[in-house]
């Protein structure tokens, strides 16, 4: 039986990080070890200590009082990619991420100055631009300008990247092309409404979010066309804000809340029949809204949370119009975590490409296995995010396949940037963006 819902907000005056959370939740694993080889970590170190069971085990004896809480204790918890591949491998039914995600946050409440909120790359890059759209917007413009040039490849070439912080490094090389051409990676934004074809079916909201808004707006369009062509009014709130998983999944509680609020404040002006997501992990982050903060505002954000639905999932659900134009591809499909774990999606994805003319859908080993991207965990750990990458970059070579379709922002970047480096020709897309290509009847 699982356990109740606990309080996540952390006890800072018992400097216990476990102090928070309802106990019941620990007792639920039985160590049986089956999560093992479903977790990225431990398949790649193979320590019991970055296993889902062996940090539940740090976690609970920190809580009991029974180990400190030691710099070698806190690596282990924030080596975890949080991709909750062992909650669905768990026969107990144990719900992991409701244990890392409220123990990291109190980690960061009662450090001994470990806090990443201390840490530049986090206050200054992650925290104060990420979830800002119109200022990361504005930042890439020096990126357009030396990719436009190909001074980028001059300063790869020369070695004049190594000159920069290794995460600023990490984050040049995540970036796709910033073509400066309006109609294919920024068509602009998206107006605040967009009119059903055919029969009204729906009347959705489409969640835009901020690194996708920034990286993927030709994405949002995608989406936005295909909900049309399937009947969909579609409204596109302003207001709505970043999702908040940048700052919650770092240990910043607050402000994920203060984002989620004011996501609350714009998608509960109108009525809609589902708020939608295509990024698994915004949808993840907003699905989970009613139980990562217990105020007076929790309803409401559990009212959000009950419309949300990844896009895969709703046009799974609502009954897909029938896509026309051949797409003459092969393909194969990459299972983001926060989609196939956090959210339990996976065959929805998959029957809806099977549909498409011409596609020919290719299943890809490891399929269920983290890419590294997990959020910004590729920025802030590059060595077991690279050694994820090229996993899945191998896995993905014995498909054959010359297109990878996957449902996450941050897979997308993680797999084109590896496949960048290792000099692998490949397209990397979104679902929709496959379906509105048939719809318009274009090739990929």
């Amino acid at each position: 039986m699982s356990a109740p819902q606990a309080d996540p907000t952390p006890s800072v005056e018992t400097k216990n990080p476990g102090a928070g959370i309802d106990y019941a939740y620990f007792l639920d694993c039985v160590h049986c070890g089956l999560c093992t080889a479903s977790c990225p970590t431990y398949v790649e170190r193979g320590d019991e200590n970055d296993s889902p069971r062996g940090r539940i085990y740090l976690m609970r004896a920190v809580t009991d009082g029974r180990l400190d809480l030691t710099r070698d204790v806190r690596r282990h918890l924030e080596l975890c990619l949080d991709c909750r591949a062992c909650e669905t491998a768990c026969p107990s039914g144990v719900q992991y991420g409701k244990l890392i995600e409220p123990f990291r946050i109190a980690m960061e409440q009662v450090g001994d100055g470990d806090q990443k909120s201390q840490d530049w790359f986090h206050r200054h890059i992650l925290f104060g631009l990420f979830p800002y759209p119109d200022r990361l917007r504005k930042s890439l413009w020096p990126a357009r300008f030396a990719q436009a040039l190909r001074l980028d490849r001059v300063a790869e070439a020369t070695g004049l990247l190594k000159l920069l912080p290794q995460r600023l490094q990490r984050l040049t090389a995540m970036l796709p092309p910033l073509t400066n051409n309006p109609g294919k990676y920024d068509p602009g934004p998206l107006p605040e409404f967009l009119p059903a074809k055919g029969s009204r079916r729906a009347r959705v909201a489409l969640f835009t979010g901020c690194v996708a808004d920034v990286l993927f707006r030709h994405t949002h369009w995608a989406t936005a066309r295909v909900l049309q062509e399937n009947g969909c009014d579609v409204i596109v709130p302003r207001g709505q804000a970043c999702c908040g998983a940048i700052h919650f999944h770092a240990g910043a509680s607050d402000p994920a809340r203060q984002f989620a609020d004011a996501n609350v404040a714009a998608f509960s002006s109108q009525d809609f029949d589902a708020i939608i997501v295509n990024v698994a992990g915004c949808g993840a982050m907003l699905k989970d809204y009613g139980h990562h903060w217990r105020d007076d505002a929790r309803n409401a954000r559990q009212q959000l949370a009950d419309k949300v639905k990844d896009v895969c999932e709703f046009l799974d659900e609502l009954g897909l119009a029938p896509p026309p134009g051949e797409v003459r591809a092969i393909a194969t499909y990459h299972d983001a975590c926060h989609l196939a774990h956090a959210q339990q999606v996976r065959d929805q994805p998959r029957r809806l490409l099977r549909q498409i003319p011409g596609l020919e859908l290719r299943e890809l080993p490891e399929s269920e296995l983290c890419c590294g991207a997990a959020g910004t965990y590729n920025l802030t750990e590059p060595e077991m995010a690279g050694r994820l990458a090229r996993r899945k970059l191998n896995n993905i070579r014995q498909t054959g396949a010359r297109v990878v379709i996957t449902a996450n922002a941050g897979c997308l970047l993680q797999i084109a940037a590896e496949a960048r480096r290792q000099g692998e020709v490949l397209k990397i897309v979104h679902p929709m963006d496959v379906l509105d290509r048939s719809y318009r009847h274009e090739q990929l």
